[in-house]
C-alpha cells in the first residue's frame, strides 16, 4: 500500500513536470513586436523578437568636423515577460530602451579626435623676402557637456547629434606679423657701375647682408656679417682711402655699402652703437653721415624695438639700396648734415714729367656734424647729434712737362692768347 502511494506521487510529479514543460512554449497565434512566435519555445521566441528589434535599432552617430563617429547600441526590453504571458492570438508591442554600453569611452575618443592645438602664424625672411604661414584656430572639446548632450539625445530617441567643438584663437595672427614687417626706412646711393671691381665689392657686401634678421634688443655688426675683405673671401682690389690718400686695396667700395646701410638704420630708428668717419669726405653722402669699416672699425647698431627687424639689400646698375622692415613706432626719423667750416688745402705740389696732367685733385677739408631728428607727425620731438667730424683736405699734385717752352703773349682782337705747342 505504501509503495503504491509513492508510485502514484511519482506519476503525479511526472505529469506535473511534463505539464510544465508543455507550458514552456508560446501560445498559438501570438505575435510579439511584429514577429509570429506562436508555438515557439520561450527562449527561441525571445531570440527571434530581439533579432528583429536589433535590426531596427540604428547605431548612434556623432557628426564632427573630423568625420562621423558611429557607435553600436544595445537595449533592454520586456520580451521575456510578453512571450510568457501572451494569450492565444494576441499581438503585443515590445517596450525596449536603447543602451550605450561604453558611452564615456566613446565620447572621450570623439573629444580626443576633435581637440586641436592652436597654431600661431609664422614668418620666414630671407634675401628673397617674406614668406608668411597663416594661423590656425585651436579646437576645444568640453567632454562633460558633450557626454550629457549625447545621452540626452539617446534618451529622447534620437539617432545621433552634431558636435561643433569650441574654437580659440592662436596668440599670433598673420595680420599681426604683417603689421610687424612694414618698411621702416629705405636708403640708396649711386656708384660707378663701370668700375667693375668696386661694383663687385659693393654688390657682394649687399648680398651678404640681405636677409639678415636682427632680433629685439640684439646688435648688428657689419664686419661679422660681411666678413674680412680679402680675396679669399671673394673681394677684389679697388681704391680705398688710406692715410688721406686714395690707394688700391682689396675690398674698395665696401664702405659705400656700410654707409648706405648706416643711413637706412638711422632712418629706421636703430640705436647706432659704433660708426666712424672716413679720413676724407666722400661724394655719395653728406659729411658726418658716412660709416667707414675696416679690420679695426665696424658699423654696429642695436634693435631697440620689442620685435625683430629685417634687412633687405639690392645692388646693381649703379645703385645700392638697403631697406629695413619692422614694426613702426609712429615716429619718423630724418638726418641732417651741417658743415661747420671748410679747410683750404695747401698749395699744390708741382712735379715734372712727360706731359701736363693732374696727378691728384685738390680737395678742401670739412668740419661737420650730423643730427638725427625725430618727428611725431610734423612736430619735432627730439634732435640729437650723431657725430662731429673733421675730414682732411687733400693737397693737389700736378705734373708739368719738362723743358716746356715759355708761353708767348699774342694780340688777337685785343685779347691775350696762349700758344700751345
Amino acid at each position: 500500500m505504501k509503495n503504491t502511494a509513492v508510485t502514484a506521487l511519482l506519476l503525479a510529479g511526472s505529469v506535473l513536470f511534463c505539464g510544465g514543460f508543455a507550458r514552456g512554449t508560446v501560445k498559438s497565434g501570438v505575435v510579439v513586436g511584429g514577429v509570429e512566435v506562436g508555438g515557439m519555445p520561450y527562449a527561441e521566441a525571445e531570440r527571434a523578437v530581439r533579432e528583429h528589434i536589433a535590426e531596427e535599432i540604428a547605431p548612434f552617430t556623432v557628426r564632427t568636423p573630423t568625420g562621423v563617429f558611429t557607435f553600436p547600441l544595445t537595449f533592454s526590453d520586456d520580451v521575456s515577460t510578453l512571450v510568457r504571458r501572451a494569450k492565444r492570438g494576441e499581438n503585443l508591442a515590445v517596450s525596449y530602451r536603447r543602451t550605450w554600453a561604453d558611452a564615456e569611452g566613446d565620447i572621450l575618443a570623439v573629444c580626443i579626435a576633435n581637440a586641436r592645438e592652436a597654431q600661431d602664424a609664422s614668418v620666414r625672411f630671407s634675401s628673397g623676402g617674406f614668406v608668411y604661414t597663416g594661423e590656425r584656430a585651436g579646437r576645444y572639446c568640453d567632454y562633460k557637456k558633450l557626454l550629457r548632450t549625447a545621452l540626452a539625445a539617446l534618451d529622447a530617441g534620437e539617432e545621433g547629434i552634431c558636435f561643433v567643438p569650441a574654437s580659440y584663437a592662436p596668440k599670433i595672427r598673420e595680420e599681426d606679423l604683417r603689421a610687424r614687417t612694414q618698411v621702416l626706412a629705405t636708403f640708396s646711393t649711386r656708384f660707378d657701375a663701370g668700375n667693375a671691381p668696386r661694383a663687385h665689392n659693393i654688390e657682394l657686401a649687399a648680398r651678404r647682408i640681405s636677409g639678415v634678421t636682427v632680433e629685439a634688443g640684439s646688435e648688428f655688426s657689419f664686419n661679422a656679417v660681411v666678413g674680412k675683405r680679402t680675396r679669399a673671401n671673394g673681394f677684389e682690389e679697388a681704391n680705398i682711402i688710406l692715410d688721406g690718400e686714395f690707394v688700391p686695396g682689396v675690398g674698395g667700395g665696401v664702405c659705400q655699402a656700410s654707409t648706405t646701410l648706416f643711413n637706412a638704420a638711422l632712418r629706421a630708428g636703430m640705436e647706432i652703437t659704433e660708426s666712424r668717419p672716413h679720413s676724407l669726405s666722400v661724394s655719395y653722402v653728406p659729411p658726418s653721415l658716412d660709416a667707414m669699416v675696416s679690420d679695426f672699425s665696424d658699423l654696429k647698431f642695436r634693435n631697440p624695438y620689442p620685435f625683430p627687424v629685417y634687412i633687405a639689400a639690392a645692388a646693381g646698375s649703379g645703385t645700392v639700396r638697403f631697406t629695413v622692415y619692422g614694426a613702426p613706432d609712429g615716429r619718423r626719423y630724418e638726418t641732417e648734415s651741417r658743415v661747420l667750416a671748410r679747410l683750404a688745402p695747401p698749395a699744390e705740389e708741382v712735379v715734372e714729367g712727360d706731359e701736363d696732367k693732374i696727378l691728384r685733385a685738390e680737395r678742401e677739408g670739412v668740419s661737420s656734424e650730423s643730427f638725427l631728428v625725430v618727428y611725431e607727425g610734423e612736430r619735432v620731438v627730439l634732435r640729437t647729434r650723431i657725430r662731429k667730424d673733421t675730414y682732411a683736405c687733400v693737397r693737389g699734385k700736378r705734373q708739368v712737362r719738362q723743358n716746356a717752352p715759355a708761353e708767348e703773349p699774342s694780340q688777337e682782337n685785343g685779347e691775350d692768347k696762349k700758344k700751345i705747342p
